[in-house]
């Protein structure tokens, strides 16, 4: 899928929010480079289990699920736990479970931006605190936790989301301070704008709303602050992702990939 390879033969790999979107893409990209999978996320059960199945046919390797919810430390503490007693081991966590939000900050739901919080931050922390112990044994781990471009700047109406992803660059870089020298790496990847399915759907409802083309919405609407004007494709996180993963990223520590199009550059 990615196009890229490095040998994964034989590593463990669970992506919390991994039943759709960029997670199923982060999963299949993992498992086509020969990692065991641990998918985790919501969903209908025959759904996620012919995404399981899919998985594991078409590149060979083992694919289990754990429906861990994210708003729950216990049950994160559990999947890892489950992972590390299934297959003997752990070599990557990917955090990119994660909702959204918009809304003025006087008008925010208080119980969404608890939401917001439980799941975008501190289930970023749940998991690496308990994905640490296991990857120390090992003398040998990677953490790639998905940020986003608002992990670095800033828009307006989404205050739970941004505060959040602020704080997952700010995990990221203690913590890679915290195992540098235990073979253990912890980094972050910055989309911008991807198109994913709930992107595509909102398209049309966006240009009926403001009686405007859906090639506008796209340009003038949703990739306004991406100077490429395009969407960020789900290959292309796999290759910041593979990287990071690899033996050539070993050294890259406490960083993040940003792949946005431009947009943090301005």
């Amino acid at each position: 899928m990615s196009g890229i390879r490095t040998d994964l033969t034989g590593q463990v790999a669970i992506v919390t929010g991994s039943t759709s979107g960029i997670g199923a893409a982060m999963a299949e990209a993992l498992a086509e480079n020969g990692a065991h999978i641990v998918l985790n996320g919501l969903g209908d059960a025959d759904e996620i289990e012919a995404l399981r199945a899919k998985i594991a046919a078409h590149h060979g390797v083992e694919v289990r699920y754990h429906g861990a919810n994210m708003l729950k430390a216990d049950e994160i503490a559990d999947m890892v736990a489950t992972t590390e007693k299934e297959f003997g081991r752990l070599d990557i966590l990917m955090n990119n479970a994660g909702i959204q939000h918009v809304s003025p900050v006087e008008d925010f739901p208080v119980e969404k931006w608890d939401a917001i919080i439980a799941i975008n931050l501190s289930s970023v922390f749940h998991g690496a605190r308990a994905a640490i112990p296991i990857m120390k044994r090992q003398g040998k781990g990677r953490i790639v936790n998905l940020a986003s471009a608002h992990g670095l700047v800033a828009s307006p109406f989404k205050s739970a989301y941004v505060a959040a992803k602020h704080g997952v660059m700010g995990f990221t870089k203690t913590l890679a301070l915290e195992v540098a020298e235990d073979g253990i790496t912890c980094n972050a990847i910055c989309p911008g704008y991807v198109k994913t399915p709930l992107v595509e759907n909102q398209i049309a409802d966006t240009a009926r709303a403001r009686g405007i083309s859906e090639e506008e919405v796209v340009r003038d609407v949703m990739l306004a602050a991406q100077p490429t004007k395009q969407f960020i494709t789900y290959e292309q996180l796999a290759g910041a992702l593979l990287y990071l993963v690899s033996d050539a990223g070993a050294n890259m520590n406490g960083s993040w990939i940003s792949v946005d199009g431009g947009w943090t550059a301005k």
